[in-house]
């Protein structure tokens, strides 16, 4: 998991990627959050539980500073599969960042924290909580006293070609891959150019386990070449399946041929009387079982 935390990591992280995911998600395509705005958060806080000392890491998280006035932090986390427990995994991380303003006696103003849960499952939809309330039983008579807590989650899979055409960063061709395999048609690349292309390379193995994305990367010479886009990639990997089906054909094909081989040799043996089976069975080292069904099929020597 840890190993997969980090490339996922990966795409995210470069500011022009984060600023367009959170411009596309919260603000509908407005370009209000600039990448020159933003600066890398130290994602891991701590929390006491039991007496000890716990970290809390986000995958992604940011400072986005608008101006002088306002300062806001964006934290993301990445799912695959759907977390039942999100809503006390989002209330921690959220506590944890305000708790750390509430020690820092130098900041000057206090700001909002924004989590967003990335969701690139494609076989179902979030069905998990969505909100404390559904997270963990509330009596009625509590419900007026205890705070509801809601969390934001995306997915991704689930986005319509509008909202996708919307971004503007390498994250579009993410977008596109999980949507199009949700609707189990075919990946239809563009020519447009991948600007980080080790980190969506990186990004796909980590969501899809598809080790041939991280393979077309290093054995194609693609690092090197520069101006890669989806087309290569695809082709590489396309060009690969073909080499590796056709390298597996013949193999298959010449197993077949001894197998074909060995049958004949076997009805000849039979026919011409040279030996028993289990001695026929020895010579041509295949089980007497094998050499019997084959018997039953050659006509017997009168």
């Amino acid at each position: 998991m840890a190993e997969k935390d980090i490339t996922e990591k990966n795409l995210e992280s470069w500011n022009d990627v984060f600023a367009d995911i959170v411009n596309v998600l919260l603000f509908n395509g407005k370009r209000l959050v600039k990448e020159d705005e933003l600066e890398t958060d130290a994602k891991d806080s701590q929390i006491k539980a039991d007496g000890k000392i716990h970290e809390q890491e986000r995958d992604v998280s940011k400072f986005w500073r608008n101006g002088e006035i306002r300062i806001s932090i964006l934290g993301f986390e990445n799912q695959t599969a759907q977390d039942y427990d999100m809503p006390l995994r989002v209330i921690s991380y959220d506590g944890a960042s305000y708790k750390q303003e509430l020690l820092n006696k130098n900041l000057r103003q206090k700001y909002p924290v924004v989590t967003l849960v990335l969701y690139f499952g494609t076989k179902e939809r979030w069905t998990a909580p969505k909100n404390l309330y559904d997270c963990i039983k509330v009596p009625s008579e509590l419900r007026p006293f205890v705070s509801d807590y809601k969390i934001n989650v995306f997915e991704i899979a689930w986005l319509d070609d509008e909202t996708i055409g919307k971004f503007q960063s390498d994250f579009k061709f993410v977008a596109r891959y999980f949507q199009t395999k949700r609707l189990s048609k075919r990946f239809e690349p563009t020519r447009e150019e991948i600007k980080h292309v080790d980190g969506l390379l990186k990004m796909f193995v980590a969501l899809t386990g598809d080790k041939y994305f991280e393979q077309v990367y290093n054995e194609g010479n693609l690092r090197e070449k520069g101006g890669v886009t989806m087309c290569e990639i695809v082709e590489s990997f396309v060009r690969e399946g073909i080499e590796k089906g056709i390298e597996q054909g013949i193999e298959q094909g010449i197993e077949q041929g001894i197998k074909r081989g060995k049958v004949e040799l076997i009805k000849n043996l039979i026919e011409s009387k040279a030996g028993s089976l289990e001695q026929i069975a020895s010579w041509v080292k295949m089980s007497l079982a094998e050499v019997q069904k084959i018997a039953d099929k050659t006509p017997q020597p009168i």
